[in-house]
């Protein structure tokens, strides 16, 4: 038996949709991220930089950043390597795990991050959500909710 004869193939609506998926984040994270890229940030230096502004402190660690940005470790790790040559970020031990080791902002991190974040709600705003009405967000949050299995509005 072929793999061809068992694929179960798209039917039209099901890869024109498809393909609107694709084209629609290409599209969104082209456009944000040589936003970011003005800025002189890449979209996961943002992400790591405003997730570490939330929390307490300023610091998380590795492992639970890596989890939030669907990395490894060992990928975020060398990510961690060369935002703290940029000034952006610190190591240090992990108190609770010998093996592991927070990452804290430092005060540049903030500041660049302070400096870059009008911009980036800005290209959000302008690729994404003032190109939808309320009720095609609403569909995207649920769409997101069934396909990656997380209630955006629980946190």
């Amino acid at each position: 038996m072929s793999t061809k004869s068992s694929a179960r193939w798209l039917d039209a609506d099901e890869e024109r949709a498809w393909r609107a998926y694709l084209r629609m984040v290409v599209a969104v994270q082209a456009g944000t991220a040589a936003d970011l890229a003005e800025a002189g940030l890449s979209e996961p230096d943002y992400e790591v930089l405003s997730t570490l502004s939330e929390r307490p402190g300023h610091t998380g660690t590795l492992h639970a950043q890596a989890d939030k940005m669907g990395w490894s470790r060992s990928r975020l790790s060398r990510h961690a390597t060369r935002m703290e040559a940029r000034g952006l970020l610190r190591r240090e031990p992990d108190p609770a795990d010998g093996r592991g080791c927070l990452l804290v902002l430092t005060d540049r991190g903030l500041e660049v991050l302070d400096s870059a974040a009008p911009a980036h709600l800005a290209s959000v705003r302008r690729h994404f959500v003032d190109r939808l009405t309320p009720e095609d967000l609403a569909a995207v949050e649920r769409i997101s909710a069934r396909l990656t299995g997380h209630d955006l509005m629980a946190g």
